[in-house]
């Protein structure tokens, strides 16, 4: 048996109805009820949700054989997996942003409110550029509005809320989107499992271009 997690939300909603599409259904999963833990031993599959960033600290410690998560959260937590597919979900961008019109001074220290610290730093190293990381949990776009920051490092999908506060962004750190990953071992000892969804996915998305 497959075991899978799915990030709560509309992403792990889609992405059951690809699993469903291509036979791993679970119709236990779309009843009202509050069971946390989802088996068809019909499909040999089960499913759990979990917290998006949840997800690859179960798959990498084989809780889960594989499962959905965005490329955003694979980079900052540079979880030990095994990236298998980009699913062409949820597409977006990790970017840095600031005021409009206003680029901050390259010979100072660069200050970054960022809700992924790991990747601001990453990229910023690779510019040889100092930066100070101010940590933020909620709407990191008030920041630099406040002061508090020169930029923030944030995902951006159209770009509405950077504009509604007369921020722009400045450049783009990585593409984002959701990816299968699989826990090494498990790929190992279910290789011709997890290749064949693998395939089935890879060919029902080429069917559908």
């Amino acid at each position: 048996m497959i075991h899978i997690a799915l990030p709560k939300g509309r992403l792990g909603e889609k992405a059951y109805q690809i699993f469903k599409s291509l036979g791993y259904g679970c119709p236990e999963i779309e009843e009202d009820n509050r069971k946390l833990i989802f088996e068809n031993p019909e499909n040999d599959v089960c499913y759990f949700w979990a917290k998006p960033s949840d997800v690859p600290v179960y798959v990498e410690r084989g809780a889960a054989d594989i499962g959905i998560v965005g490329k955003d959260i694979l980079l900052e937590h540079g979880s030990d997996v095994y990236e298998l597919l980009d699913l062409g979900m949820g597409k977006c961008r990790m970017a840095v942003a600031g005021i409009r019109g206003h680029r901050p001074a390259a010979d100072k220290t660069l200050r970054v409110a960022t809700k992924f610290p790991n990747i601001a730093r990453s990229y910023y190293a690779s510019q040889s550029r100092e930066i100070e990381i101010i940590r933020l949990n909620g709407s990191i776009e008030i920041a630099p509005l406040l002061g508090l920051s020169d930029v923030i490092v944030d995902i951006v999908e159209t770009g509405t809320t950077l504009k509604e506060n007369d921020l722009e962004p400045f450049e783009t750190i990585v593409p984002i989107s959701a990816r299968l990953i699989a826990n090494k071992a498990s790929y190992k000892f279910q290789y011709d499992a997890i290749r064949t969804i693998c395939e089935k996915i890879e060919a029902e998305r080429s069917a559908q271009t």
